[in-house]
């Protein structure tokens, strides 16, 4: 049975539908990335199921359990919210205690409990200050911690580190992972970060407009991608798309664009539709073409290299493809000159395929 079931779960504002019948089975101990662009529903779904926002249809289970018309409190949750949300008058201790003095567990259990959290996550030297005394990833520990100490069978996350900067954010999503090995429960986080998504994740559920997209390991979701939103949502730097039409020749498939001409494996071309020829969009990650100046016609791409971005070991280069952008991940090391044209070989076997019309997956 799993841990958390959503049944035609819907979301109104008045006659406004924001959630549209979401069905989603969250397993036991499993970590659960809802991962979208605002406004997609992720964190309303994640509040709906915290008792923090009513149900306008469906229904959530908890172990097998309706919980629709329960309070919060009674659901055997814990939540780690955006901002925080500590008590600025209260010490860490007593932050991180606050869920278990409400309940007026024995103190013995409350020592040792904050003593085990705050060891685990680096918090026992800073017991006895308060929140302003702490930086935004110190606080944003509490605020894990005050959640941890209450036991619960979940625990749900709402972007708990969009407030950190860009190095904090890398050294949270760390410690966030180490948490995990170390609390084998049930974990639902909200992000709009699919860098986050994609390191945290036993299973993201990407959402667009109230609906839930595709679900599925980091990996399914990255190979797989059922449609273009999933495709250019997960990866950084972000899929390329491209206008091209579908034809055969001679019985070989080739993705035809301005600029490219692009056979198709014998293996892939067995997995399209019958009907498929005609117009589509081909995607192709930038990571997927490589610099081969004697790259094969019917391999390649001829760019003209537009902008060049150094980020350390690799560079992005943003080229123009017969009108068309196409950004390249390469080493750093390889000597590019800003206006050259150059032929890069695409990874036959990494290319993606969607319908021009519907967007999904061919």
């Amino acid at each position: 049975m799993p841990k958390i079931q959503l049944e035609n779960l819907v979301k109104r504002y008045g006659d406004f539908e924001v959630l549209h019948g979401i069905n989603l089975e969250m397993e036991e101990n499993e970590f659960t990335v809802f991962v979208g662009p605002s406004g997609c529903g992720k964190s309303t779904t994640l509040r709906m199921i915290a008792g923090l926002e009513s149900v306008s249809g469906g229904e959530i289970y908890i172990d097998g359990k309706p919980v629709s018309n329960l309070e919060p409190k009674a659901r055997d949750l814990a939540m780690v919210f955006q901002d925080y949300a500590l008590y600025p008058h209260m010490n860490v201790a007593q932050n991180m205690s606050f869920a278990l003095r409400l309940q007026k567990a024995p103190k013995s259990e409350i020592d040792s409990k904050v003593k085990d959290v705050a060891k685990m996550l680096g918090l026992t030297e800073f017991l006895h200050r308060k929140p302003g005394e702490l930086s935004g990833g110190q606080r944003q520990r509490v605020a894990m911690g005050r959640a941890l100490t209450r036991d619960s069978g979940t625990f749900l996350f709402d972007e708990p580190l969009s407030n950190l900067d860009a190095k904090l954010r890398g050294q949270m999503r760390a410690e966030l992972a180490l948490m995990r090995q170390q609390v084998q429960k049930n974990m639902i986080y909200v992000t709009h970060d699919q860098i986050e998504a994609m390191t945290l994740a036993d299973r993201i559920v990407v959402m667009h407009g109230g609906y839930i997209q595709q679900q599925g390991t980091p990996e399914e979701l990255y190979k797989r991608p059922v449609n273009k939103f999933v495709a250019g949502f997960l990866g950084s730097p972000p899929m390329n798309f491209l206008d091209a039409e579908l034809t055969d020749e001679g019985g070989k498939l080739f993705v035809v664009g301005s600029g490219f001409k692009i056979a198709l494996p014998e293996e892939r071309a067995h997995t399209l539709p019958a009907n498929a020829k005609g117009p589509v969009t081909m995607g192709i990650r930038p990571a997927d073409l490589t610099f081969a100046p004697k790259a094969a016609d019917d391999q390649s791409f001829d760019l003209q290299v537009v902008v060049s971005e150094y980020i350390g070991a690799q560079s992005v280069l943003i080229c123009d493809c017969a009108g068309q952008k196409v950004e390249v991940e390469l080493k750093s090391d390889t000597p590019i000159a800003l206006g050259e044209k150059l032929r890069f070989e695409a990874n036959t076997d990494a290319i993606h395929l969607f319908d021009r019309e519907t967007e999904a997956a061919l």
